[in-house]
């Protein structure tokens, strides 16, 4: 099997695993698709994804603690990489959530929905959890076959700022506008959960699976 058949889906105690891997393996089933703590696993393998639920401070200390930051950055910098939910949080540089560092490699920051926004929109409750549509920004390889505006599923209470515009590639509005995905050169990543998207959040994994960046 070539190294490019092989996806690896970072273990660090943080994330439903098991869905992403069988929405991963329905996609692709001749990928070797491997949920693994192993840092060497981690780089060795062809294509990286990024999972992650819970509180961003407690997913960073257990990425520090598994070993496992300087496979992530090494994915982020040579191979491509799909980052979800905390996992697309953890890309950014800071985060509200307990004042916490992310891993830097996208510039930008993650903030809690404002109370005050949410209340003025019709007093929504906050983590933003469910199906919202979502806009896509621009042309990336990774929307190909799914439709514009279509549906995903969040579960959220923070969502990423970047500092760049350039890396939104998808937007959804919840009380507010905000971004919902990023990409920039190998990297591609979303606040919602494709695994829990029906046919879209598949179509997405497989395009990511044949994406060459």
């Amino acid at each position: 099997m070539s190294l490019g058949r092989s996806i690896a889906v970072v273990d660090y105690g943080m994330g439903n695993l098991r869905s992403v891997a069988k929405a991963l393996e329905h996609v692709s089933p001749k990928s070797r698709v491997t949920i693994t703590s192993d840092a060497a696993t981690v780089r060795q393998a062809g294509r990286v994804v990024f999972p992650g639920q819970g509180a961003m401070p407690d997913c960073m200390r257990y990425l520090a603690a598994s070993g496992l930051t300087e496979a992530v950055l090494h994915a982020a910098a040579t191979k491509p990489l799909f980052g979800v939910c905390v996992g697309e949080q953890m890309l950014f540089e800071r985060s509200e959530e307990g004042d916490t560092h992310g891993l830097g490699i996208l510039p930008g920051r993650v903030v809690r929905f404002e109370a005050a926004a949410m209340q003025a929109a019709g007093r929504l409750k906050v983590p933003h959890m469910g199906w919202n549509r979502v806009h896509q920004c621009g042309d990336h390889p990774l929307w190909k076959g799914i439709a514009q505006d279509d549906y995903f599923y969040f579960v959220h209470s923070y969502h990423v700022v970047p500092a760049d515009a350039s890396l939104e590639t998808g937007r959804t509005h919840y009380g507010i506008g905000f971004t919902c995905a990023v990409a920039q050169d190998n990297i591609f990543a979303t606040q919602f959960h494709p695994e829990k998207s029906a046919a879209s959040g598949l179509r997405l994994y497989e395009n990511f699976i044949h994406w060459q960046p």
